[in-house]
């Protein structure tokens, strides 16, 4: 089996002092990559700030034998992001792979959850992705190639109670990856997501009450003498394949959680079709909810005009 390497290409990895962000950055490291090892140093609330965490991380990949700069600016602003990508340049003359990771924790009910909490979440996730994505699409779009690996997580692809805030900043990182993909396709970049499950200090930000006795019940199903691994580093496997050359697919969603890999994916049922001459009452999606539901059938749209396009295709003789 050719192994997967990336001599001469650079990396800049996102949340990388700890966690799946370490456990990244330090695979790369190890089969070649120049890391950019960018860590704001904050709490899993977003507070706080120091350069100890990504230092730690260099000099473990230095220690190995790679090259890795940090870099301690932060994701959720534009000047930041900016900043991150200058860092990859000055220090390696190109950027070939995103791995955009960085992520903050601040848990409430929906109906008590605060400004603050709320913008303090969609700014490190999901604006921050943008904000290093931006200026590193372009540096790719002029290279003709680039990986992007964005990440998502369980929570926003099929919901969680008590994130609402975290719960759709992760929807919209799914959707910011096919917006890239779709743009940079002609340019040989690549954009996937993965949706890792892990014990991390994010994990471990969870408050008690924040997982319901239902949802508990959900995950012990199955064999209960089966344990499952949680550590981060049975999530880089597939971060790193993503973010390599050997991934030639692009606008993907795979998840990543308990040695599992599959892939995720959102798709559009054949449904039922009402009249065209004078638009269906209510009471007729009453009626025929369950041609709706069926799923026996469906498609995978690409894009809006994609879906379009199969609703010709499928439509009734």
């Amino acid at each position: 089996m050719d192994r997967i390497d990336f001599d001469g290409r650079a990396v800049i990895v996102t949340g990388a002092g700890n966690g799946l962000g370490r456990a990244h950055a330090l695979d790369l490291g190890r089969r070649g990559a120049c890391v950019v090892v960018n860590d704001f140093g904050v709490a899993v609330d977003g507070s706080g700030g120091s350069s100890d965490a990504a230092d730690e991380v260099v000099a473990e990949i230095e220690a190995s034998g790679g090259s890795a700069v940090p870099s301690y600016d932060s994701v959720a602003t534009a000047e930041g992001g900016r900043a991150i990508v200058e860092t990859a340049m000055s220090a390696f003359g190109r950027l070939d792979a995103v791995v955009n990771n960085a992520g903050i924790l601040r848990n409430n009910s929906f109906g008590e959850l605060t400004h603050e909490q709320l913008t303090g979440v969609l700014e490190t996730h999901l604006l921050g992705a943008f904000y290093v994505s931006q200026p590193a699409f372009c540096v790719m779009r002029d290279a003709g190639y680039g990986r992007f690996v964005f990440t998502s997580s369980g929570s926003g692809l099929f919901g969680l109670t008590n994130q609402a805030n975290y719960v759709a900043a992760k929807a919209g990182v799914a959707g910011l990856s096919s917006a890239v993909a779709l743009e940079g396709a002609a340019h040989g970049i690549r954009s996937n997501v993965v949706a890792p499950v892990a014990i991390t200090r994010i994990a471990a930000g969870m408050r008690p009450d924040d997982i319901s006795e239902s949802d508990l019940a959900l995950a012990s199903r199955g064999d209960p003498s089966l344990v499952l691994p949680s550590a981060p580093e049975f999530v880089t496997p597939m971060v790193v394949f993503l973010a390599s050359e050997a991934c030639d697919f692009t606008q993907r969603i795979y998840s990543a959680s308990g040695g599992r890999f599959a892939r995720v994916f959102v798709a559009v049922a054949r449904g039922w079709y009402g009249p065209l001459d004078e638009p269906a009452s209510a009471e007729d999606v009453r009626a025929h909810l369950e041609e709706i539901d069926d799923r026996s059938q469906y498609q995978i749209p690409t894009t809006v005009f994609d879906e379009s396009g199969g609703i010709r295709e499928w439509f009734p003789a």
